[in-house]
């Protein structure tokens, strides 16, 4: 083969995970920490933790692909330089994104927090929760995660709600526009947020958002921390009312003794929805696609910005 293809990851774990790659392929290791080591990368791989900033280092190599390693991609554009196509890493992070969205709603659903600070203290401390069977659950952002936490509900006999940025009818059913919230809200029991950050969605879940919605509500963020007015939530948090699951936050990480880790309604894990034994391989898999689709002459799987 005559076609020369250069790849970087940012790491060994990742280009192990790729296994044997064709002829003429040539696999390297930039983290995007500095300077790119050659003048040409055809599929430039960036570092999964650390937010976009090391993107702007790209400005000293030529690309045919910037390719993330995860889904959202809010504040790229402030750092790739012009010109380059992006593509996200759209089917990596789904299914644990779900997953873990999944765990939060049961462990704030059954009382497990509680349960863990009584058994911490030597305590047995029977109580009776609130189920998820029967619940009334609203999805906000009806994407790949949206679409992923359905089907893991399906088999908790709650009643699902979609709601999408546009209104549209699919195979699973209606799916509500962004639009029709406020009158969807108040029935609403549990609220999942997975929206991109946009400027439509950025603190779209504000004090009104909130307000509207019935007491004891529980709220699961595992899109971006902005999404929700911080403000807001710890004036509902504070009295009690509503109920939070988060995986994100504003500001994030949150910093040490913020007042949200001090309220016993609400559950924060460190935004590692996608952090499981299943992204490497995914995104391993993502990966030998696009390489396939250079040597090929094919367009870019989740291409998400181009020039």
């Amino acid at each position: 083969m005559s076609q020369r293809l250069v790849v970087s990851t940012p790491g060994n774990a990742l280009r192990t995970m790729v296994g044997e790659v064709p002829e003429g392929v040539e696999m390297i290791r930039w983290d995007m920490d500095g300077p790119a080591p050659v003048d040409h990368i055809d599929i430039a791989v960036g570092p999964y933790m650390g937010g976009p900033e090391p993107l702007a280092h790209l400005e000293t190599v030529t690309t045919q692909l910037v390719q993330s390693q995860s889904i959202g991609y809010d504040g790229v554009t402030g750092y790739l330089p012009s010109g380059r196509v992006f593509a996200n890493a759209a089917s990596v992070h789904e299914a644990s994104t779900a997953e873990l969205a999944m765990a939060l709603i049961l462990a704030v659903q059954r009382g497990i927090p509680d349960f863990v600070r009584a058994s911490s203290q030597g305590t047995w401390a029977p109580a009776r929760y609130a189920s998820l069977a029967d619940r009334r659950v609203l999805i906000v952002g009806y994407g790949g995660i949206g679409v992923a936490l359905e089907e893991r509900l399906d088999g908790f006999e709650a009643s699902v709600t979609r709601v999408a940025r546009t209104a549209r009818d699919s195979s699973a059913g209606r799916i509500h526009g962004f639009d029709e919230l406020p009158a969807l809200l108040p029935d609403a029991e549990i609220v999942v947020l997975a929206v991109p950050l946009n400027d439509e969605t950025t603190y779209m879940v504000d004090a009104a958002f909130l307000a509207a919605l019935p007491d004891d509500a529980l709220v699961v963020n595992v899109a971006r921390g902005a999404v929700i007015d911080t403000d807001a939530m710890l004036a509902e948090a504070r009295t009690g009312r509503l109920r939070f699951g988060l995986d994100v936050t504003d500001p994030e990480p949150l910093p040490e003794g913020h007042e949200l880790f001090t309220l016993d309604n609400v559950l924060i894990s460190p935004h590692v929805g996608g952090a499981s034994t299943a992204m490497l391989p995914r995104m391993a898999k993502l990966l030998r696609r696009q390489i396939d689709h250079a040597l090929a002459g094919e367009s870019f799987e989740n291409v998400v910005i181009r020039p």
